[in-house]
């Protein structure tokens, strides 16, 4: 009977090991992924590494950089995943991100990472400017498609125009630095300014979410709504009556991105998921959604999204878009956020 007792003892015994052995580790992970992309990512890496869980705090880029710079001090993040490269060289300024040259990283194209060695951050796709045009709305309104940037100023658009507000959504700020990095700052008085002087008449809203302004044009809410390719595509595949427009000046754009924090105490984890989120099988999923990813040769052609978009992509500054981004964000408030939507 004692002997039984003692094998059942040591069989529990045995059983709490490998239950301490196997314990999962989780990474606190800060993203301002689409809702709709998390779930596949987090499924295939843990196909290949089950005992890492992914615990996520998502928001839209604007409140995830300010969340990420707010708690610097204390930080809560182990992880950076899914988050915009002019927010990631902002962190990296403020000395917040851990260097690390994942696996993969020879088959990132240069111009999609940091410069530095080890990298600070990496780029996973590009996500770029688009403008959702709903054709049914237009052709009631008697509203041409427009197909420059410098169209949405006409007459004809006043009211039936939305755009995300850039000190809230990537996307929105990747607009206002591309007009501004193309048609000139000087501190408030370039032509980047005009231009927005000019399409703030015909806007009827500030979105706080890139995906919002299509979201609202595919619903028929607003003739045109300024977002980015990805919820252009997806909006379009679901049959809403859009067409996507890509003006011909040039499309801003930015990455989406990856990094380490720095003094995370799961260092070890953190590069378990570098390694599998640089890596083609991660870049095969980020090309179901986006038309460019940062290894060249792995999306697929994506409906609706024109064979030269690369091509049409302006030439970003992301040090630039970081070391400005304050006093651009402050000067557009101060100009424009009347017409945003109110916050939650």
């Amino acid at each position: 009977m004692h002997y039984a007792k003692t094998i059942v003892a040591a069989l529990i015994g045995l059983t709490c090991a490998t239950g301490a052995l196997a314990q999962k580790t989780q990474l606190t992970v800060y993203t301002a992924l689409e809702t709709d992309q998390l779930k596949a990512y987090q499924e295939a890496f843990n196909k290949v590494n089950p005992n890492i869980d992914i615990k996520w705090v998502r928001d839209s880029t604007g409140v995830i950089t300010a969340k990420l710079l707010a708690e610097k001090a204390n930080p809560q993040a182990d992880v950076i995943w899914g988050v915009a490269a002019s927010s990631l060289a902002l962190f990296e300024k403020n000395g917040m991100l851990e260097p690390y040259a994942p696996l993969n990283l020879d088959a990132i194209m240069p111009q999609y990472r940091d410069k530095k060695s080890p990298p600070a951050w990496w780029g996973m796709d590009v996500f770029g400017a688009t403008v959702c045009f709903n054709t049914v709305e237009a052709k009631k309104k008697n509203i041409p498609v427009p197909t420059t940037w410098k169209d949405l100023l006409k007459p004809e658009y006043k009211g039936q125009i939305v755009m995300p507000n850039p000190a809230s959504s990537g996307t929105g700020y990747f607009d206002v630095a591309a007009w501004l990095q193309m048609w000139g700052d000087e501190n408030g008085k370039g032509g980047g300014w005009k231009y927005m002087d000019a399409l703030h008449e015909n806007i009827a809203q500030y979105t706080h979410s890139g995906s919002k302004p299509c979201n609202m044009a595919a619903a028929g809410e607003y003739v045109a709504g300024i977002s980015f390719e990805y919820r252009g595509h997806t909006n379009k595949a679901k049959g809403a009556p859009i067409e996507l427009v890509f003006p011909k000046e040039g499309l801003g754009w930015d990455l989406e991105g990856f990094a380490i924090y720095k003094g995370t105490k799961k260092e070890e984890a953190a590069k378990k998921l570098a390694d599998w989120a640089s890596s083609k099988d991660a870049m095969l999923l980020y090309g179901k959604n986006f038309a460019i990813t940062a290894q060249p040769g792995v999306a697929p052609k994506l409906a609706n999204i024109p064979d030269d978009y690369e091509a049409r992509l302006i030439k970003m500054d992301f040090e630039k878009s970081a070391v400005n981004r304050e006093r651009i964000l402050a000067e557009w408030t101060k100009r424009y956020d009347s017409k945003s939507e109110a916050k939650k």
